[in-house]
């Protein structure tokens, strides 16, 4: 390892680093790592952090720390990645990607002793034994133990079955071997060859292969069948019955696509999240999600490399190939694959949306469980996914309503953090627009709303969303020019058809996806803005109708319709009030032409 003692420049440190593959480590003034990474060009990679503006803050942030580079030089990019991997988990510099710890997963042991047993576990002990998993639920662990004790008669004592102490005749047979779930080996019943094949049988289970036990019980149960030993060739087709059952739970994938690893990686500003599918014999063995936190603005390549290795390690994979969404650099031992079409290709798609799936879990749980925290994180996804500037911490939608051109409104609705902010929703009649003319009506409602708003000096938002598309959002960006605000305030268009989002000045659409709270939030804002002005559509014809009908009535003006509806809500309680009850209202003489009417 190359590495400076006494603290120099970090120019000097710079134009001394190798061109060669190796690790970076970045140290602070007071000698704690900070960071560590691979390069294949170790003086490239380390100079670009210090010779570059970085868009993020944290990046800026290690940046000004950093006053000691140490390096570890190797001999290819593969060493580089393996030893990259080995340093963060031994070290855990603070600006590194956050591993999920896994200690607390369950696992199933195969003991390393005479008659091992079979049985779960969240801890690892070096003695020897074998450990298969981490599964991520004990559910799946359970599940797989019935069953292995449903097919093998295993022990499930803790005895020391040395061959001395079974001769000495120490130990005596339990309820299990009455049970019929043990074969009696503590009293030298079952011979140590007989149960070693076995456990060679379940190791291979547990790893997904059931064919050696599949074709051992059909042999035995032919040969059994041929002796006339019927009821114990009966016992060996249950067992057949009962693996092939459950191997038939798994999924299924093209049956020659077999001891294949699956990695893909989704990401937001904050997090990862990679998906690893084990296929053996044609089936999804073990699916696994790993969430990984960003420090830094890590590459997803990056980012995947890392957690391939990390993951191929913890489950103990000798997989020689793998399947990645593109080209990345592993170990030389390891075939990268990267599909484009077939069944290789739709297993990549599967492991895809699992990692999809596990993110939207995770943003559900976080918007529970910590609101805050979804809310930095919404944020920060919403700024990515709509290329924004800024962070839209204040969004307003705008709808309009008309039926057939009559009473025209329109509605905006505000959001604050991603979350309805119902005091400051506002309604529009349409006051300069004559007819159904939506794009009109849009123009002048987006032009009052901040014309005011600059009039009074109230902040702006830091996102406008038009429901509709690029029609509706070309009417609203003629009130921006108008305002100056074009450039100064972001703003989108949402066509329903497609749910597309449109931006000012391109021709095309970003299609979100479907499960992106980013589509969710701008969807809600959208249907808000609807239901808002459709109410308020609703109730302004409803109150145009009543009205009608009342001035309708000869020598009843609009004043006098006001206040009979003020003092009676409805069309159908002025009609059942009594002649007294109106006359109070508006007078006996006009209370007398109501009242008859109304009845007539």
């Amino acid at each position: 390892m190359a590495g400076q003692t006494t603290p120099v420049p970090i120019e000097v440190q710079l134009k001394t680093l190798p061109g060669s593959p190796g690790v970076y480590q970045f140290f602070d003034e007071d000698g704690k790592m900070l960071y560590v990474g691979k390069a294949k060009n170790l003086k490239k990679r380390v100079s670009s952090y210090f010779n570059k503006k970085h868009e993020h803050g944290k990046t800026r942030v290690m940046v000004r720390k950093i006053r000691n580079i140490r390096h570890i030089v190797v001999a290819t990019e593969s060493d580089a990645l393996l030893l990259e991997n080995n340093l963060i988990k031994e070290h855990q510099p603070r600006y590194n990607v956050l591993l999920r710890d896994d200690k607390s997963y369950p696992w199933i042991c195969i003991k390393n002793e005479r008659f091992p047993r079979v049985f779960p576990t969240r801890k690892r002990i070096r003695d020897g034994s074998q450990y298969f998993g981490p599964y991520t639920s004990m559910k799946t662990v359970r599940a797989l133990l019935d069953l292995i004790k449903s097919v093998y008669p295993l022990r499930t004592c803790n005895y020391d079955l040395s061959e001395e102490k079974i001769q000495a005749g120490k130990y005596k047979r339990c309820l299990e071997y009455h049970l019929g779930n043990c074969l009696g080996p503590c009293e030298g019943l079952q011979e140590e060859a007989s149960y070693a094949r076995q456990i060679e049988d379940i190791r291979s289970i547990i790893k997904g292969d059931f064919k050696a036990s599949l074709r051992y019980f059909k042999t035995r149960m032919e040969h059994l069948a041929s002796e006339m030993r019927f009821e114990e060739a009966q016992q060996m087709k249950e067992k057949i019955e009962t693996l092939e059952h459950y191997q038939s739970r798994s999924t299924v994938v093209n049956p020659r696509i077999s001891d294949v690893d699956v990695f893909t990686i989704v990401s937001d500003p904050t997090h990862a999240y990679v998906n690893y599918l084990q296929i053996s014999h044609g089936s999804i063995v073990r699916s696994h999600t790993q969430e990984i936190k960003k420090k830094l603005d890590e590459p997803d390549a990056d980012l995947l490399a890392l957690a391939v290795v990390g993951l191929r390690e913890r489950f103990e994979s000798d997989a020689r190939e793998v399947y990645l969404p593109y080209a990345v650099s592993l170990p030389e031992d390891v075939r990268v694959t990267v599909p484009k079409v077939g069944d290789k290709r739709k297993i990549l798609d599967l492991s895809e949306r699992n990692a999809r799936f596990f993110r939207q879990e995770r943003f559900n749980q976080i918007r529970i469980t910590d609101p805050d925290r979804h809310e930095k994180r919404l944020m920060a996804q919403m700024k990515t996914d709509l290329r924004l500037s800024a962070e839209p911490r204040h969004i307003e939608c705008f709808d309009n309503s008309n039926i057939q051109g009559s009473n025209p409104v329109a509605a905006c609705v505000v959001f604050r953090n991603g979350r309805p902010a119902k005091k400051e929703y506002r309604h529009f009649n349409i006051k300069t627009v004559e007819g159904p003319d939506d794009f009109a009506s849009m123009t002048e409602v987006v032009h009052r709303r901040y014309r005011r708003m600059l009039d009074e000096g109230e902040d702006l938002p830091q996102l406008i969303v038009i429901d509709g598309g690029k029609g509706q959002l070309s009417a609203a960006l003629k009130s921006l020019d108008t305002l100056g605000l074009r450039g100064k305030v972001a703003i989108i268009g949402i066509a329903k058809r497609l749910e597309e989002i449109y931006f000012p000045g391109d021709s095309i659409p970003l299609y979100l996806d479907k499960k992106s709270e980013t589509l969710r939030v701008i969807q809600q804002l959208r249907n808000e803005a609807h239901r808002f002005g459709i109410t308020f559509h609703r109730n302004k014809r409803s109150k145009a109708a009543i009205s009608s009908v009342l001035e309708g009535i000869d020598g009843i003006g609009e004043k006098t319709a006001r206040d009979l509806l003020r003092a009676f809500k409805s069309v159908k309680r002025i009609r059942e009030a009594s002649l007294e009850a109106l006359g109070e209202v508006v007078g006996p003489s006009k209370a007398r032409k109501v009242y008859d009417s109304l009845r007539e």
